[in-house]
């Protein structure tokens, strides 16, 4: 095997490598340090496997270092931090499953019991710690080849792996999607393939939540539609994401097709994914999860109109009705993070309509007001909408956001609409009018914000305070003072 000492430069590994001399232990550090090594990439989470106890090797080196660890008896690990650097021990072991739980039953083992027992092989490469060998590279299953290569691959029959613990079939995926570049491409292997397909109904004993984590690291990806495609592709998608899987085909009737909206959504997500990296934004895992969703409503809202083809009116309304069955189904937050997406889904089309319409201060309020401090989300959204093959439309459609979004920037400046409350109150009107609480208190509000969406009135006590006064005069009120 051959030697790495250089990948295990930090002097962790050489305190590590004593401590576990001392304890007459053997250990190695495994999985995804030793595969980013490899690849160049930096990594500050270590897994360190030992034949024999790691909570024991984890207290003996925090014992050393003076820190402490944190021990998780029901899982048999243990961790502590160092210099930045988070280093998880565990005991070697082999697992067994029963067909209907992914919990395994777990018995002590070898470091080849452990390999064998790991997802793939590019994460069952491990580099000795032991004092004979300090950095020799252990893998027998020829991970360092399957890595140069691209590939990802099973250490054991892939029907075991896969229907023992389902989630790795999506992890699969998600390493394809995670670990491709512009120079290199990785693949799940056809076997590997054949066997997804095979047992994407053992998806059914996993919990949403550990699905859900998948999805997340997905969509966080530089390019997530190299998974969700074949998530697809492979039958899984279909599994807890129906809505967005029912997207995929096109129809033809009497000549009359439309576009294929699965492709498109994929690559609205993959967009709005390049337009943050362009604009130096951080990922937005609720706005990748919008652009997913943002057409949902199309497959209930689908006509074909004999004049003018195929129509999707509604989809928008139909979509955001369609957000929070989806959350619920899918375990995810029903907070103020599932009304974002539902408002951006709701939302979606209406920064269109500005750019293909005349662009009215009335419109643009309004949107400000609907949209609040998601409006630049929604707008980024928007662009990544526009996935035409003709570059000059793209462009203009485009310039023309940015147009809308300079109207935005000053009307809001000059109205302040965005938070908009209402200078007409509850309270002042009771206190007029001598009014109890009732619903003549939200008629004339509802009026007055009218008024100042379409710019009759300026946002101001001073403008709205006459125009509530007129309005409640054709009400029967008078002002008592």
């Amino acid at each position: 095997m051959a030697n790495f000492p250089q990948f295990l430069s930090s002097d962790i590994f050489r305190i590590i490598s004593e401590v576990a001399f001392e304890e007459h232990l053997r250990c190695f550090v495994i999985g995804g340090y030793v595969r980013d090594c490899f690849l160049g990439r930096e990594s500050n989470d270590i897994d360190v496997v030992v034949e024999g106890s790691g909570i024991a090797l984890a207290q003996a080196l925090g014992k050393r270092l003076g820190k402490s660890v944190s021990v998780f008896k029901n899982f048999g690990t243990s961790m502590l931090r160092y210099k930045g650097i988070e280093l998880e021990f565990v005991g070697a072991r082999k697992e067994s499953y029963s067909h209907d739980s992914r919990k395994p039953f777990v018995e002590n083992g070898t470091l080849e019991d452990d390999q064998l027992r790991r997802d793939f092989t590019i994460n069952a490469m491990a580099f000795s710690l032991c004092k004979e060998n300090f950095g020799e590279l252990v893998d027998p299953f020829g991970g360092i080849k399957d890595l140069s290569k691209g590939i990802i691959r099973t250490p054991a029959d892939p029907d075991i792996t896969y229907s023992d613990d389902p989630l790795r079939m999506i992890r699969a995926i998600r390493f394809s999607c995670k670990l491709t570049t512009i120079d290199q491409r990785f693949e799940i292997c056809k076997e590997s393939k054949a066997s997804i397909w095979r047992n994407r109904e053992r998806l059914s004993i996993l919990s949403r939540e550990r699905i859900v984590e998948e999805m997340n690291k997905i969509l966080l990806c530089e390019r997530p539609s190299i998974g969700l495609w074949q998530l697809y592709e492979l039958g899984l998608l279909q599994q807890f994401l129906p809505a967005v899987s029912a997207l995929y085909g096109t129809e033809m009737v009497d000549g009359y097709g439309h576009k294929e909206n699965f492709t498109h959504t994929l690559t609205v997500v993959d967009n709005v994914c390049a337009l943050e990296k362009e604009a130096g934004r951080e990922p937005n895992l609720y706005l990748r999860w919008a652009a997913l969703l943002h057409d949902i409503g199309k497959p209930a809202s689908k006509r074909l109109d004999a004049n003018i083809g195929w129509t999707f009116y509604g989809h928008d309304i139909i979509g955001g009705r369609m957000v929070p069955g989806i959350f619920k189904n899918l375990k995810m937050p029903l907070n103020e993070k599932m009304k974002y997406v539902q408002k951006l889904v709701r939302l979606h089309l209406r920064p269109i309509a500005l750019v293909t319409d005349e662009v009215t201060d009335s419109a643009v309020r309004r949107l400000l007001f609907d949209a609040g401090d998601d409006v630049e989300d929604l707008m980024l959204l928007c662009k990544a909408d526009v996935t035409s093959k003709n570059p000059f439309k793209v462009e203009a459609l485009r310039s023309n956001f940015d147009l809308v979004c300079g109207k935005m920037a000053e009307i809001e400046a000059k109205d302040a609409i965005r938070n908009f409350k209402n200078p007409i109150t509850g309270e002042y009107l009771m206190e007029t009018y001598n009014l109890p609480p009732c619903s003549t208190l939200g008629q004339i509000k509802e009026y007055v914000k009218e008024a100042i969406l379409d710019g009759k009135i300026a946002n101001t006590f001073e403008a709205a305070a006459p125009y509530a006064q007129e309005y409640a005069a054709t009400l029967g009120l008078k002002p008592v003072k």
